[in-house]
């Protein structure tokens, strides 16, 4: 069976020892579903303007992605608030 670079990686990592098993791992799924349904609530709707060239830029990037291009936009203002995404 041949792996792509990623899923080797993985492999390798696991093989390495490097993952550990979650202690109460149930209760770990709960926290973490309940900060998912809290970070991914929309219950704003904001109107921005922008330029056409970006616009298309931020589609042509959603399709890569496999997502609409209003959820990439929400993820990268979301990053940039929760100070994951900085400036170079």
């Amino acid at each position: 069976m041949k792996l792509t670079k990623e899923e080797q990686e993985l492999l390798t990592s696991i093989e390495a020892g490097e993952w550990r098993s979650v202690k109460n791992l149930m209760s770990e799924k709960k926290r973490y579903a309940m900060i998912a349904r809290h970070t991914l609530r929309k219950d704003k709707r904001i109107n921005i303007r922008i330029s056409q060239r970006d616009l298309e830029g931020l589609q042509v990037k959603a399709v890569r992605e496999g997502i609409p291009y209003q959820t990439l936009v929400s993820s990268v203002l979301h990053k940039y608030v929760a100070g994951q995404l900085t400036a170079r």
